[in-house]
């Protein structure tokens, strides 16, 4: 819910952004057994005008063995609802993701404790 939150009303992309964010809700770590929004794994999209979708994100660790699983569901979710774009994931290791990154719904799905 942290990047719906940030997402600025005035940005030209705004309804597209909210779509494609509230979109990747459905793609589940499979390891995890949780969304990657929820895991905080995704960090950002961006959308350019010539009909090309850019999603920043991480993954638990850099040797997930099924990180090209997550990033292709993360596509195929995307393109469902924009059939016409070119999406690209863009892995990123900095920052490094952390429990911390772990929203209160993710939590709980995961059995952690609340945060303090």
């Amino acid at each position: 819910m942290q990047l719906l939150q940030q997402l600025q009303i005035n940005d030209p992309f705004f309804e597209q952004k909210k779509i494609a964010l509230i979109s990747l809700y459905d793609v589940i770590d499979p390891e995890l057994f949780v969304n990657i929004m929820d895991l905080g794994l995704v960090y950002g999209i961006s959308f350019s005008k010539d009909q090309k979708i850019l999603v920043t994100m991480t993954l638990s660790t850099p040797h997930c063995p099924l990180g090209e699983a997550i990033q292709a569901g993360v596509q195929n979710r995307i393109l469902q609802d924009f059939p016409d774009y070119q999406v690209e994931t863009q892995i990123v290791w900095d920052p490094v993701w952390s429990l911390d990154d772990v929203s209160e719904e993710g939590r709980k799905l995961l059995g952690m404790p609340p945060k303090m």
